[in-house]
C-alpha cells in the first residue's frame, strides 16, 4: 500500500511520552495508544479527548475538538481540519506544500489564526488538474468531507454518504458500516453519471479504527464504476498491522491502489469492560425560552426528493440541493458561497445576545458551519446526532452532559447533543434542513429547554410556514 506520512521529529528525551499515551475511561476502560504519525506535530489534546460510548460493538469514543459535533468549537476549527486534510491530500498528488507547519498548528490554538488561513486558502483554491470525486461518510464526516472538497478548484466533485431513506429514488451506491450505531449507508445522486470518468476517488471519514467501512464503499465504488486510484483520508487512523494487510489485499485483489492519509495515526489497545452503569441525570430549569422561527431556505436550491420514515410514512419537504447528500460540482462553490453569505447576514441580524450556539442537526451539518462563521463574534458550533456516549459531571471527564430528543426527521430516531452547561450561551440557533411540520419539532425543544438557554432560534431551509 503507498501509504505516505510525514513523521514527526520528536527529541530522543521526549519520545517515550510523545508517542505513547494511556487514557483510563470512567474507571471502567483504558484505552492506550502509541502514535506512529503525526505530519503536522499536533499536540493530542488540540485533536480530541476520550469517552465511553454506549455501543456494545465499540465501547469508547475518541471526541473530536476538530470536527464541531460532540464538542462546542469555534467554526472555524472543523472548517481548518477538513483544509488540513486537503493539503495532505496534495502533498502527496506530489504538488509540495503551500504552508509551513507552524502555521497551521497555530491555526488549531488560536481561531482568529483558523479563520485567517481559511480566509486565505478560499480565495485562492488549490488546482487539481485530473478528476477527483470526494465522498464524506455520514454522519460525523459530512462536513469534513465536504471542507475538504472546498479549497480545491479543477474538475471536482463531492458527494455524502447518508442514512436518509430516500423516496423518488434509488441509491447509486449502498454499504454497511459495521461498528457504528446506525449501519446502512446510502448515496443519491441527481446525474446518473456522477461516479463515471473519476481518476482518483477521496474516502473521508472523522476517523478509522479497521477500516472496514472504506473497503465496503471501495468494492461498491470499483464495481459500479472502476477507478485505480483511491485515497483515504481521515483525522485519526488507528488500523492495525492486520486491517493494513487487508487493504493490501484489496489492491492486488481489485489492482487497484489504496493510499491512506491521516493527522494522527498509531495504534490502540483496549482494556477493561464497556460501561453499563447509567450516569445519565435529568436536567431541568425553570423559566420557559423565547422561541422564534427564521426562515432560510430560499437563499437556497432544493432537490425534487422526499423521504421516507422507519414506519413507512413520508416526509413530503424537500431536500437542499446544496448539502452535497446528492452530488456537487467545483464549479457549484462560488454560487454557494455567494448564498451562504446572504443567509448568514439574514440570520446575524436576528441575533439578540452576546454569546450564542449555532447547532447543526445530524447529517445538516456543512451549511450551518459555514453560516455559523460569518454570524460575528462569540458564536461556537456543535451538532447534533445519532451517537450515544455516557455522561459524567465529575473531574476531567469529557461529556459532562447529555440531551437527548426524538429526531424531527423521523421520530422513531433518537438523537442527543451533549456539553451545554447552564449559563454557557445567551441564545442558540437550531439549523434544521427540513422538518415534516413544526410539531415535529417537540421533542427538541424540550431538550433545548432543558439547557436553560433563554432564547432559542430554529432556521429552516425548506420554506415550511414558520411563525415568529
Amino acid at each position: 500500500m503507498k501509504t505516505k506520512t510525514i513523521l514527526p521529529s520528536y527529541s530522543d528525551m521526549n519520545l517515550h511520552n510523545a508517542r505513547r499515551r494511556s487514557f483510563r475511561i470512567l474507571d471502567d476502560l483504558e484505552v492506550s495508544i502509541e502514535i506512529t504519525s503525526n505530519p503536522f506535530e499536533l499536540p493530542l489534546e488540540t485533536l480530541f479527548e476520550m469517552a465511553a460510548r454506549i455501543n456494545k460493538k465499540r465501547s469508547f469514543l475518541f471526541v473530536s475538538k476538530v470536527l464541531g459535533k460532540h464538542f462546542p468549537v469555534n467554526p472555524y476549527t472543523p472548517l481548518m481540519g477538513g483544509a488540513l486534510l486537503g493539503l495532505l491530500f496534495y502533498k502527496q498528488k506530489g504538488y509540495g506544500g503551500i504552508m509551513d507547519q507552524d502555521e497551521f498548528r497555530a491555526a488549531f490554538l488560536d481561531p482568529k489564526v483558523a479563520e485567517k488561513i481559511y480566509q486565505r486558502i478560499k480565495s485562492s483554491p488549490l488546482e487539481l488538474p485530473d478528476s477527483t470525486l470526494f465522498i464524506g461518510f455520514a454522519e460525523t464526516a459530512t462536513a469534513l468531507g465536504h471542507s475538504m472538497f472546498d479549497i480545491f478548484s479543477g474538475p471536482t466533485k463531492y458527494i455524502h454518504t447518508t442514512r436518509e431513506n430516500v423516496s423518488g429514488s434509488g441509491p447509486s451506491i449502498s454499504f454497511e458500516e459495521e461498528h457504528s450505531h446506525a449501519t446502512s449507508h446510502r448515496c443519491y445522486t441527481l446525474d446518473h453519471h456522477f461516479f463515471k470518468d473519476t481518476a482518483a476517488v477521496v474516502l473521508v471519514d472523522d476517523e478509522i479504527t479497521t477500516g472496514k467501512t472504506a473497503l465496503n464503499i471501495i468494492r461498491q465504488l470499483h464495481a459500479k464504476s472502476p477507478t485505480k486510484e483511491y485515497i483515504v483520508a481521515s483525522l485519526l487512523d488507528w488500523r492495525s498491522e492486520e486491517d493494513k494487510e487487508r487493504f493490501k489485499q484489496v489492491e492486488r485483489e481489485l489492482k487497484i491502489s489504496i493510499t491512506c492519509l491521516s493527522v494522527l495515526g498509531g495504534k490502540i489497545l483496549v482494556n477493561g469492560n464497556p460501561v453499563d452503569r447509567d450516569y445519565a441525570k435529568t436536567f431541568s430549569h425553570s423559566g420557559e425560552p423565547q422561541i422564534f422561527h427564521h426562515s432560510a431556505g430560499h437563499h437556497f436550491e432544493h432537490t425534487p426528493f422526499a423521504s421516507l420514515y422507519q414506519d413507512g410514512s413520508r416526509n413530503e419537504r424537500l431536500f437542499l440541493k446544496e448539502t452535497g447528500r446528492f452530488g456537487l460540482s467545483g464549479n457549484d462553490g462560488p454560487a454557494i458561497d455567494e448564498r451562504i453569505s446572504r443567509c448568514a447576514s439574514d440570520i446575524r441580524n436576528q441575533r439578540r445576545g452576546r454569546k450564542a450556539l449555532c447547532m447543526g442537526t445530524g447529517e445538516f451539518m456543512y451549511l450551518p458551519m459555514r453560516i455559523a462563521a460569518e454570524m460575528g463574534e462569540e458564536i461556537f458550533y456543535q451538532s447534533s446526532t445519532r451517537s450515544p456516549i455516557h455522561p459524567y459531571n465529575e473531574g476531567n471527564y469529557t461529556i459532562r452532559n447529555c440531551y437527548s430528543f426524538q429526531s424531527h426527521d423521523d421520530h422513531s430516531v433518537i438523537n442527543f447533543f451533549y456539553n451545554i452547561d447552564s449559563g454557557m450561551y445567551d441564545e442558540v440557533f437550531v439549523f434544521v434542513e427540513r422538518v415534516a411540520s413544526i410539531g415535529m419539532l417537540a421533542s427538541l425543544t424540550n431538550a433545548l429547554k432543558g439547557t436553560g438557554i433563554p432564547i432559542i432560534h430554529f432556521v429552516h431551509f425548506d420554506n415550511i410556514q414558520t411563525e415568529g
